[in-house]
């Protein structure tokens, strides 16, 4: 799947000279986070996040008189002041899967579509990701998710194994998922059955060899400490 697919193209933009206050009033109004800079032939050259606008407002440490006269000074700076310059880009050609680890890579929420010639074609956020994502899964649809441990060891006929199951019981299948291999041995499935009946699928499953556990469990069981930043 392509960021041509997914990405928001009816943007709002503004110019350099916008008001903090007008980027501000946009933004709530409308309901979205970033705010692409274009100059006046439609290139892109900055993005204002709502996060740079609340770096922006003055300390609440400060008496009230004293908010209130500084916040009105910095409502009426243009958003070229807080604007990201030249922000990270992608073409519409890029995939989601590149797109996403892009964005947890450089710890972005969206990132402004751009063409050859650097002009603005679109915008994709973590929320557009989301979408597709629950698209592509099929997760949007009732249904049951199953964690089918494998030997890691063994490289092929496994998948068609577990397919071939599936099938048999006439269950569609949403969309499998498979984990890195959390030792030498072991590697989860996770196929996203279109049914909550799933009681014979299981038994043959576990007939052919195969060890079922419960999808949270394995979660829980394999999350690594967050590293402090």
């Amino acid at each position: 799947m392509f960021v041509s697919e997914r990405m928001a193209k009816n943007l709002i933009t503004a110019g350099p000279d916008m008001t903090i206050f007008e980027a501000k009033t946009i933004m709530a109004e409308k309901g979205f986070r970033h705010l692409p800079i274009v100059d006046s032939a439609g290139k892109l050259i900055g993005i204002v996040s709502d996060r740079d606008i609340r770096a922006a407002m003055p300390s609440t440490l400060l008496k009230k008189a004293d908010y209130e006269i500084t916040l009105a000074k910095i409502m009426n700076f243009p958003v070229e002041d807080i604007m990201t310059k030249d922000p990270l880009t992608i073409y519409a050609y890029y995939t989601i899967q590149d797109t996403l680890l892009v964005m947890q890579k450089k710890k972005v929420g969206a990132l402004p579509v751009i063409d050859q010639e650097g002009y603005l074609k679109g915008l994709l956020s973590v929320r557009d990701l989301l979408r597709s994502f629950v698209s592509v899964l099929n997760i949007d649809e009732p249904g049951c998710l199953l964690c089918i441990v494998v030997n890691a060891k063994e490289k092929t006929g496994q998948m068609k194994k577990i397919v071939d199951i599936i099938t048999e019981e006439r269950i569609a299948l949403g969309s499998i998922l498979v984990a890195r291999a959390w030792d030498n041995n072991k590697r989860a499935i996770f196929p996203y059955l279109l049914t909550n009946n799933i009681i014979n699928v299981k038994k043959k499953l576990i007939a052919n060899g195969f060890e079922l556990i419960d999808p949270m469990q394995w979660y829980l069981d394999h999350q690594q400490p967050q590293k402090a930043e």
